[in-house]
């Protein structure tokens, strides 16, 4: 007879799911033992701070998870979230409405992501060659939107009163006690993570990322999956250069600069792999705020940045080389 499993065995054999759990469980430890060595870590403050401060590694890191679930991966995000935060501003401050210049920006923020997209499932560039392409136009874009110099301040051009509710809707303002750029990402998190999990759309990102060739047989659509994949990852990235847009209150030439990376590293440290097919956005939650809590109470313990980055790095390593070992292990032949 079948034995029957119980839930904590269950839920562990969740592909993604051991990595996620880590992730939760080392963002534990590290949260207290830094509120040990520093009580202001755990103040509420801090604590609203570093949720707000999270949101933009976890909005990128889910844009750059979905990418990497069909085993690809996206170098341009980064340079989205700058030429966002650029278009935007340069908009407002030439006399744009608020809505239009963001609607305006979300679009030339997706095309980015259609071209992405086409480049890797239609004519199989490989995605390091054709994201680092796109990484440069969107960033020369950025230079060129504003004459290359930032812009001038929002404000200042669109009124108080509409520049302080862009600000306040993307940045400084709260809704029952907690910043509003955490309720976005959060809102974005469970629309994503349902889109993963519970639709077609989901299950034909996690079988491209598995094995192309099988879900091509079964009747996917590889070029719309990838495509939709590098538009959610656009997307993304375009509320991220909103985000900074707000935060700074003007456009910034260098805004999102190597927030492609911190991307991939809030998703492997939350256990989804970089190698496709396998992952839960749950993790990608966990690696975020793990990484900006471990970054955090570095700061708040006087740490260096390098020593910050250093730490990061080698984290981001060895999740990397957990999953190689891990699938190499599931696909070694018995007896060897």
């Amino acid at each position: 007879m079948k034995e029957k499993k119980n839930a904590p065995k269950r839920l562990l054999e969740i592909r993604g799911m051991g990595g996620a759990l880590t992730a939760f469980a080392g963002l534990i430890i590290i949260y207290i033992v830094f509120g040990l060595i520093n009580p202001k870590v755990l103040s509420l403050q801090n604590i609203l701070n570093l949720l707000r401060s999270m949101s933009k590694y976890l909005l990128i890191g889910l844009g750059q998870s979905v990418v990497m679930i069909t085993g690809n991966i996206d170098l341009s995000i980064g340079s989205v979230v700058g030429m966002s935060a650029m278009m935007s501003a340069t908009l407002m401050t030439r006399g744009i409405p608020l809505i239009p210049a963001l609607f305006l920006t979300l679009c030339l923020g997706l095309l980015i992501g259609l071209l992405n997209g086409i480049l890797v499932g239609k004519f199989k560039l490989p995605p390091f060659i054709a994201t680092l392409g796109t990484m440069f136009v969107a960033r020369g874009i950025g230079y060129l939107v504003n004459g290359n110099r930032n812009t001038d301040n929002i404000a200042a051009v669109l009124g108080k009163g509409e520049g302080d509710r862009f600000q306040g809707f993307f940045y400084y303002g709260k809704t029952l006690g907690i910043y509003n750029t955490f309720w976005i990402a959060l809102l974005l998190f469970l629309i994503f993570y349902f889109l993963l999990g519970k639709t077609r759309v989901g299950r034909h990102i996690y079988a491209i990322g598995s094995n192309a060739d099988a879900a091509r047989l079964s009747g996917v659509d590889i070029v719309a999956t990838t495509i939709k994949a590098y538009l959610i990852s656009a997307f993304c990235a375009v509320i991220v250069g909103y985000i900074l847009c707000a935060q700074a209150g003007m456009g910034n030439m260098e805004a999102g600069n190597m927030y492609e990376m911190y991307g991939v590293a809030a998703g492997v440290i939350g256990g989804v792999s970089p190698l496709g097919g396998s992952g839960l956005l749950l993790g990608t939650f966990a690696g975020a705020a793990l990484w900006q809590t471990l970054e955090n109470g570095l700061n708040m313990v006087g740490a260096q940045v390098g020593i910050q980055r250093i730490v990061i790095g080698v984290i981001v390593v060895l999740a990397v080389l957990t999953d190689v070992l891990v699938r190499y292990g599931r696909r070694r032949p018995a007896g060897h």
